[in-house]
C-alpha cells in the first residue's frame, strides 16, 4: 500500500501559541485531504499489453492498479498553554464528527449530517502516540504516515508533542502526556471515540511516555493498554551503559539525554536527583492495577530489552499481561517496523486490545 503524502495538519504557529490561547481550540482547520495544501496523487495508469480489439479472439490482458487510500481528516489541538503542548488528530468521517469549536470548514450542514451520522456510529477506539528524540527533540509529525495507516484499521489517533527536557526536567514529559491523554478523553465526542479503549503508543523517548501512561497510579484505569517501540523504560539503565569505555556515540549522547531529564548527575548519594531518577522508571510504578503491554526491541540496537524485561516481570508478577518481543537486527524504534514481523503483531494485538 502507498501512503500520499502532506496529510499532516499544519504545525501551530509559535506566535500563535501564545498563553492567551484556550487549550482545546484547534490550531488548524480540518479538511477533507488532511491540512490545507494536501494533495492526493492520482492513481498511476495501467501497465502492461495492449488494449484488447474485441472479437472472439481477442486476450484481455488486465493489470494491477494501485488505489491509494484518502488521506485522512487531520487538526492539530492545544492540550495546554505552552507552546509544545499540541497535539494532532487523525479521522475518517463515519467514526467520529472531528469536529472542533466551531472552526469546521464544512457548512452547517454538512456539519450536521457528520454529527447525526457520528450519534448512530458506536464509538470507536483510539490510540495516543508520543514520538522520540532522546527527550530533547523529535516532533508529533514524524508519526503522521503510521497515523495514517492505523487510521484504515479503524482507530481515530492522535500525536501529541510535550515538553523537551531543556524546557522542564521530569515529570513534566509524564505530565504533558497524562494532559495529552486526559484532553481526548475529555473531548471524546469530538471523534466519536471511546474514552476507555484508548491505546498509548511511543517510541525510544515516547515509549517510556507510554510505559508511564499504564504503570503510574493505576494504569489500567487510564489506558486500555501499552505499545512500544524500543521503549527507554530504565534510563538510568542508558545512563550507565553511556558510562562504559566502549560505550557507543548513541549510548554517549543518550547518557547525556537522561542528564538533561532528570536535572542533575544521577547519584544515590543525591536524594532529590535520585528520587526523580528513580521515577522516571516505569519499572519503579508496576503492580497489579496496571495496563497490559506489547514492548519491543531489536537484538542488537541502542535500548537492549532488558530496558523492558524487568517491566514485564514486575507487571506479570501482579497479575498483567506484558509481552517482550525482540527481533533480528539493529534497528531502534520506527526502524522496527521494517521487520515484517513487527506490524502484523501491532496490528493483532491493538485489535485484541481494544475489541
Amino acid at each position: 500500500m502507498a501512503v500520499p503524502g502532506g496529510a499532516q495538519a499544519t504545525p501551530p504557529d509559535p506566535a500563535s501559541s501564545a498563553p492567551s490561547l484556550t487549550p482545546g481550540s484547534p490550531t488548524g482547520s480540518p479538511s477533507e485531504s488532511g491540512a490545507p495544501g494536501s494533495q492526493t496523487p492520482s492513481a498511476p495508469p495501467a501497465a502492461g499489453g495492449r488494449q484488447p480489439s474485441g472479437g472472439a479472439d481477442a486476450v484481455a490482458s488486465s493489470s494491477a492498479v494501485m488505489v491509494t487510500p484518502k488521506p485522512p481528516k487531520a487538526s492539530t489541538y492545544a492540550y495546554g498553554r505552552h507552546p509544545r503542548q499540541r497535539l494532532d488528530a487523525y479521522w475518517r468521517p463515519g467514526t467520529g464528527t472531528g469536529t472542533g469549536t466551531g472552526t469546521g470548514t464544512g457548512t452547517e450542514g454538512q456539519e450536521g449530517a457528520q454529527e447525526q451520522q457520528a450519534r448512530r456510529t458506536p464509538p470507536g477506539p483510539a490510540v495516543l502516540l508520543f514520538h522520540g528524540g532522546s527527550w530533547v527533540s523529535g516532533d508529533k509529525s514524524s508519526w503522521k504516515y503510521f497515523a495514517r495507516r492505523l487510521t484504515n484499521e479503524g482507530y481515530t489517533v492522535f500525536s501529541a508533542n510535550y515538553r523537551l527536557a531543556h524546557q522542564a526536567a521530569w515529570p513534566a514529559q509524564r505530565d504533558d502526556a497524562v494532559a495529552a491523554l486526559d484532553f481526548v478523553k475529555r473531548n471524546a465526542a469530538r471523534w466519536n471515540i471511546d474514552p476507555d479503549r484508548i491505546v498509548a503508543f511511543g517510541s525510544s523517548a515516547g515509549g517510556l511516555l507510554a510505559s508511564q501512561l499504564g504503570t503510574y497510579g493505576q494504569g489500567a484505569q487510564r489506558v486500555r493498554g501499552v505499545l512500544a517501540l524500543s521503549p527507554v523504560n530504565t534510563p538510568y539503565l542508558a545512563y550507565q551503559d553511556g558510562l562504559k569505555a566502549d560505550a557507543t556515540g548513541g549510548q554517549r549522547y543518550l547518557r547525556r539525554a537522561v542528564v538533561k531529564l532528570v536535572g542533575c548527575v544521577p547519584n544515590e548519594a543525591d536524594p532529590e536527583c535520585w528520587q526523580r531518577v528513580d521515577d522516571s522508571n516505569a519499572t519503579t510504578h508496576a503492580g497489579s492495577g496496571d495496563a497490559p503491554v506489547l514492548l519491543m526491541h531489536a537484538a542488537d540496537e541502542l535500548v537492549p530489552s532488558t530496558h523492558s524485561t524487568a517491566l514485564a516481570s514486575a507487571l506479570r508478577g501482579g497479575g498483567v499481561g506484558a509481552t517482550v518481543k525482540v527481533v533480528p537486527g539493529d534497528g531502534h524504534a520506527s526502524e522496527l517496523l521494517e521487520d515484517a514481523t513487527v506490524y502484523p503483531a501491532i496490528r493483532n494485538w491493538l485489535k485484541a486490545r481494544t475489541k
